[in-house]
């Protein structure tokens, strides 16, 4: 069996399923779901969401220059699936989905209350692409739900939220571990710890 040669395409899977939350007040407050987002840089902390020109929530972000990127999970999946096939145009969202506009500490976009982690972002630029126009934000706040901070060692624990991610069309909850960065490189006796800190769970 050999290789297929496809056209270009956006193959890169998969991704997380994140709802965006935007508005000023609560009039505008709308929720987009977006896939196509990721990290850009570390310092300053930086991502970016990419949006469609015609969508509700494109000239939402637009004008008020931010956002929240509010992380799924496995009890929000019918929500995330829900706030990107309907339009803000014709639904409220956070009323359709029963879901909690929270507040925001740096800027005036709500966060998704039952989200477990709400990332705050300051618009930076706009750069137009082609179908989609990428947003690059500056991250300026973090919001974690303490429920998923272990307390005796303060590390969060978005597993044990059931994350979710998008690909080719469909959703999946997030697996097992099977290993952590510099895993490759790590002395036989802390694998050793790890594998049975691991089993234990």
């Amino acid at each position: 069996m050999g290789k297929q040669n496809w056209k270009p395409g956006t193959m890169v899977y998969p991704l997380p399923a994140v709802m965006v939350s935007c508005g000023a007040s609560k009039e505008d407050y709308n929720i987009i779901t977006i896939a196509w987002t990721g990290t850009i840089c570390t310092d300053p902390a930086m991502c970016y969401i990419s949006i469609r020109p015609n969508r509700h929530s494109y000239d939402i972000i637009k004008k008020h220059g931010e956002f929240v990127i509010n992380l799924t999970t496995k009890d929000l999946a019918y929500a995330t699936d829900w706030c990107g096939v309907k339009s803000g145009r014709d639904f409220n969202k956070f009323e359709e989905m029963n879901l909690t506009p929270g507040k925001s500490k740096e800027i005036k976009a709500p966060i998704i209350e039952e989200s477990p982690l709400s990332i705050e972002c300051k618009l930076k630029q706009i750069v137009e692409l082609g179908s989609h126009d990428m947003f690059i934000a500056e991250v300026v706040n973090v919001q974690a739900d303490e429920k998923y901070i272990d307390p005796e060692s303060g590390q969060f624990r978005l597993d044990k939220a059931q994350p979710i991610a998008y690909s080719h069309g469909h959703y999946y909850e997030l697996g097992k571990l099977i290993g952590r960065f510099g895993h490759s490189v790590m002395k036989k006796k802390t694998k050793k710890k790890l594998a049975i800190k691991n089993s234990n769970k």
